[in-house]
């Protein structure tokens, strides 16, 4: 061997104690982006189901503690009824590395018309049977 192949083996060891550390990083930044996604598809199926529950009638207090047990763990969800709509947000929490690069939340929203039958003052929805 060569005294020049001696000294390119060690450089081969320094790239690789240099590449190794940068491609764990990459790593985890797209598993918490992946993260980031699913929770987001989450919230969106949470606040639609409790935006249809109170629709059908629930309380808004059930309907929420129904979309805390289905969104990501952490997540804040809002109920607001109004009028005729009730709105539900779910926002989950932002993983830890992207939050620390200022991404922000993916929530999930869901609008409903409250039915006819609903306690909540729905009286509008289903006129002209």
């Amino acid at each position: 061997m060569t005294r020049a192949a001696r000294a390119e083996g060690g450089m081969v060891t320094a790239e690789l104690a240099v590449a190794v550390p940068a491609l764990l990083v990459v790593l985890a930044l797209a598993l918490s982006a992946v993260r980031l996604g699913i929770d987001g598809v989450r919230a969106v199926d949470a606040a639609h189901l409790a935006a249809r529950a109170v629709a059908r009638g629930e309380t808004p207090s059930a309907a929420r503690a129904e979309a805390v047990d289905h969104a990501p763990p952490g997540s804040r969800v809002v109920v607001d009824v109004g009028g005729a709509w009730v709105g539900v947000t779910v926002t989950p929490p932002v993983p830890p590395l992207l939050a620390a690069l200022g991404v922000g939340a993916a929530s999930g929203d869901a609008r409903a018309r409250l039915e006819a039958s609903s306690p909540q003052g729905g009286t509008t929805a289903g006129a002209g049977r």
